[in-house]
């Protein structure tokens, strides 16, 4: 299985449990890691072929702009089912992470992964 990736898209959001974290976007890293339903693209040269990248982000974009999330873990299963159910990619793996958000560690947060796994 091909894989598509994104790695290190920031976004400035609203997201967070307290209310501190709610007054002002903070800063949040995503890492996506997209399995291709097959493999023409390289091939066909064709982007009908592969999954549109640029579409991926614009939907992401969009979806963090509209939706609020308190949670990372909500906002990587929200992710991780768009690109499946609108893009068709049968495994799809999302790290959401705050940046600088505990003194001392620089980003925490969480990975998920959904769907069939590629086989090596």
């Amino acid at each position: 299985m091909d894989i598509v990736f994104l790695e290190e898209i920031k976004l400035d959001i609203v997201i967070g449990i307290y209310e501190w974290e709610r007054k002002v976007p903070q800063t949040i890293r995503i890492d996506i890691e997209i399995g291709l339903p097959h493999s023409r693209g390289g091939e066909s040269d064709n982007i009908v072929d592969t999954i549109d990248y640029g579409a991926v982000m614009a939907r992401i974009r969009q979806t963090a702009a509209e939706q609020h999330f308190s949670l990372v873990e909500a906002l990587a299963e929200h992710i991780a089912t768009l690109i499946r159910t609108e893009f068709g990619a049968p495994w799809v793996k999302v790290s959401v992470a705050k940046l600088g958000m505990l003194r001392g560690v620089k980003r925490l947060g969480i990975m998920i992964e959904r769907g069939e796994r590629p086989s090596a």
